[in-house]
């Protein structure tokens, strides 16, 4: 797929989708509101943003607008070969306003594009022009913070479907988040990667199972998602240093998850946060 640049105004009504290529939104007429991947904002002409490929974003158009659109496959002519450090300016969502140079940049961009509508290549030079222009400015600054998760929402959707393989893919959408972001979001708020975050979940769940009820040990590894007994089992040994048998009736406070279970030093097994 080559790169696309396109003139369309934005429906009024709210919708939202996510698409496997990059996108570069900017308004030429009237005003648009954006969420992109939790942050939020408004372009009006000669102003835009970021959409990075895989994340899911909010969009309404308000009356009157119309708003130049840039589709950028991740392969595009225009972010590979010695492009390809233009990539970078799709690592995190963010909104600009263009200075007085890219303003008659635009300009010319609008002009050209009547001029050679049909002429593919064309287009991809005028694409990686205005990339490099962005480009260029975007770097000088930060990009903005990560969204704060509501873990104490993904707890209770892990409870809820413990029982069950749960993937990462699994959480993101229950976050709301494209999966490479919610790990990179996940990884920098908990310390923890998500396998990691989940399996915790599992071996607390089946330490309860195990001192409050005599279920079988091959139902309660059924019910908090091990694969089968001897999983179960494996995990337990790594975790508290014995099988599940022995661990009947004997919860304490210091019988925890070990840092080796989970591939670092731990901290306490219910992980807070403020939201």
């Amino acid at each position: 797929m080559p790169s696309v640049i396109r003139q369309i105004p934005l429906d009024t009504a709210t919708h939202h989708h996510a698409h496997d290529f990059h996108q570069v939104v900017i308004g030429l007429r009237g005003r648009a509101e954006f969420e992109i991947e939790g942050l939020g904002g408004a372009i009006s002409a000669l102003s835009g943003c970021i959409v990075p490929a895989n994340h899911v974003h909010y969009y309404a158009g308000t009356g009157d607008n119309r708003q130049l659109i840039l589709d950028l496959p991740t392969r595009s002519v225009a972010l590979t070969g010695h492009q390809q450090r233009l990539s970078r300016l799709f690592d995190a969502p963010r909104f600009f306003t263009l200075d007085d140079p890219l303003k008659r940049y635009l300009e010319f961009l609008l002009l050209e594009l009547e001029h050679s509508a049909h002429d593919h290549e064309q287009g991809e030079r005028l694409a990686a022009t205005l990339l490099g222009c962005l480009h260029s400015r975007l770097a000088r600054d930060e990009p903005p913070p990560a969204p704060r998760l509501d873990l104490e929402r993904l707890e209770r959707f892990i409870e809820a479907h413990l029982a069950r393989r749960l993937s990462v893919a699994d959480l993101a959408r229950e976050a709301c988040l494209s999966e490479s972001h919610f790990r990179d979001c996940f990884r920098q708020q908990t310390g923890l990667t998500p396998w990691q975050f989940v399996r915790r979940r599992r071996l607390e769940a089946a330490r309860r199972l195990l001192d409050e009820s005599r279920l079988p040990l091959a139902e309660i590894a059924a019910l908090t998602g091990f694969s089968t007994q001897s999983a179960l089992s494996h995990a337990c040994r790594e975790a508290y240093g014995q099988p599940p048998s022995r661990l009947r009736g004997r919860l304490a406070a210091t019988s925890r998850p070990t840092a080796g279970a989970l591939g670092r030093a731990a901290p306490s097994p219910r992980i807070k946060t403020k939201v």
